[in-house]
């Protein structure tokens, strides 16, 4: 196995393993609830989806780091642009993990501390708007302009990449100008071409690898 086919198998499933945080759609139900911080729910959903989006935060940067060499032939500036996107999102990331594990300690201090924790889970809601949406956006059109370039992969793949990124931006600005709700199934669905992208690279990188 040569170096580029090791690059792209690392890199496909580095990819394909920043989807373990999909579970905490519904681990996070709970704290979203306005009486959490009173209730018997149990922190064990939290911590756990705590855990898979700091590993997926870390996964992100691994896919960066590992492309970055290849990446950097067809554009250097894009290249490194790219990796600096995908580290400020796990920043972000792990910003938003220690606004919910903050809530957690807060149960102790019971209702009074009820305002403060609904602060901190529409914190993460926001930081998620940015690092989880906002940033992704940036990452599909950086690295779709650069696999599109340099033809490492089938240009259709790029090209999903890159209207995913202009599709996760309009459902950011419909929920900051208050048009949806964040978890809203309308903007659920400008997350699937993002998904689609990153997903089939993911799998293209590990079944096929670069096209020379």
């Amino acid at each position: 196995m040569n170096q580029s086919r090791k690059t792209s198998l690392a890199a496909g499933i580095l990819y394909l393993l920043t989807f373990i945080s999909i579970p905490t759609l519904s681990l996070y139900h709970e704290i979203h609830q306005p009486t959490f911080i009173q209730s018997t729910a149990p922190t064990s959903d939290v911590v756990i989806g705590g855990i898979l989006e700091l590993l997926m935060a870390l996964f992100c940067i691994g896919t960066a780091i590992v492309l970055y060499p290849v990446l950097k032939k067809q554009n250097e500036t894009l290249a490194l642009g790219f990796v600096a996107a995908r580290v400020l999102e796990a920043a972000l990331i792990f910003a938003g993990v220690a606004a919910l594990l903050t809530v957690l300690q807060l149960r102790t201090f019971g209702a009074e501390a009820s305002v403060m924790s609904r602060g901190l889970v529409m914190l993460y809601d926001r930081l998620f708007l940015i690092s989880q949406s906002f940033i992704p956006a940036i990452n599909g059109l950086l690295l779709g302009i650069l696999l599109y370039q340099s033809r490492l992969v089938p240009r259709l793949l790029p090209i999903i990449g890159i209207i995913g990124a202009f599709t996760l931006v309009a459902g950011d600005l419909a929920v900051l100008f208050g048009l949806y709700d964040q978890r809203a199934p309308e903007i659920a669905i400008t997350v699937i071409p993002i998904a689609l992208w990153e997903f089939s690279l993911g799998v293209y990188l590990v079944g096929k690898g670069f096209k020379h």
